[in-house]
């Protein structure tokens, strides 16, 4: 047994060895989430900016910010909100989001903020997807504690919805590409950078329970590189199938082995109970020699020993 055991030893090693080769990397999270972050903050700031105005703007009134210089191309705005009537009422329509009766907000405060960005395109830059194309800029909803104006340091609030999704509609979503092979996703990312992926409804809009950042993607299109190789995404496909290979014939192999293990054991064990049983008597019958056995356990009896 011990070279069995050695075999199946190697083996086993060798599929543990060749597992992380094969599996494909799928993205579940943004590489980089803390730019993204530091950028919700900056939005942030200049969306509360709005809400200088000393006549105090009124509750349920989108007001636009400006972006900084530095940021061209990406639109902000504010809705202030008393948090019983967002619960109660919901907001029909807010840009591209429609927020439904229902939504909790965590921690409570009596007013809230809701921050809404787009930022165009540079959607790609903050919150890129490798093997993923956008369909339509990245929307932001995000929460905060609205009570104080005047407080530098806001406390960013969780809105979860109860009984209806929070509805994203794009107004303008780019034809997925030629050649894609693959139908357009809604795309949402949470707060901590991670990715999730659902279908899309009626072409241009997304369902959501929680705050984040959304978008439309589809699976982008297999590239050269300006060198005529191949990118390294179709060499991930290439070893990912290869490895998938090799882990069926050493699968094959180890059944191989394992069912001939068995097949030697039981053999072995019938020898066994073989070389434990009784010795035949042997005898030679014309030459050969042959087990016989040395006498008969009943007696045969004529049926003329029983005529009286």
């Amino acid at each position: 047994m011990e070279p069995q055991l050695h075999t199946l030893t190697i083996t086993f090693m060798l599929i543990m060895f060749i597992l992380p080769i094969a599996e494909p990397q799928s993205v579940l999270n943004i590489p980089d989430i803390t730019q993204a972050r530091v950028l919700d903050d900056i939005i942030q700031e200049y969306a509360y900016h709005v809400f200088d105005n000393p006549n105090n703007p009124k509750t349920g009134v989108v007001y636009d910010g400006i972006a900084p210089k530095n940021l061209t191309g990406i639109r902000i705005s504010g809705l202030r909100l008393r948090t019983g009537s967002l619960f109660t009422r919901g907001v029909p329509m807010y840009k591209e989001f429609r927020i439904p009766i229902g939504v909790v907000v965590q921690p409570y405060v009596e007013r809230l903020v809701l921050v809404y960005q787009n930022l165009g395109n540079r959607s790609n830059g903050y919150y890129p997807l490798p093997g993923y194309m956008y369909l339509a800029p990245v929307l932001g909803l995000l929460a905060y504690n609205g009570t104080d104006l005047s407080v530098k340091s806001r406390t960013e609030l969780d809105l979860q919805a109860s009984d209806e999704p929070i509805q994203i509609e794009f107004g303008s979503v780019k034809p997925a590409p030629g050649g894609s092979g693959s139908n357009p996703m809604c795309v949402w990312v949470d707060l901590h950078g991670q990715v999730n992926f659902t279908n899309v409804v009626d072409g241009n809009r997304c369902l959501a329970f929680k705050q984040g950042h959304f978008s439309i993607v589809v699976k982008d299109i297999v590239k050269r590189d300006k060198h005529g190789g191949i990118d390294s995404r179709v060499w991930a496909i290439v070893v990912y199938v290869v490895g998938g290979c090799v882990l069926l014939v050493m699968l094959a192999v180890l059944v191989v082995l394992i069912r001939g293990c068995k097949k030697r054991k039981t053999t072995r064990k019938m020898e066994r109970a073989a070389e434990g049983g009784e010795p035949l008597h042997m005898t030679m019958i014309g030459g050969v020699k042959a087990p016989a056995a040395m006498v008969t356990r009943t007696q045969p009896t004529l049926e003329t020993e029983y005529v009286p």
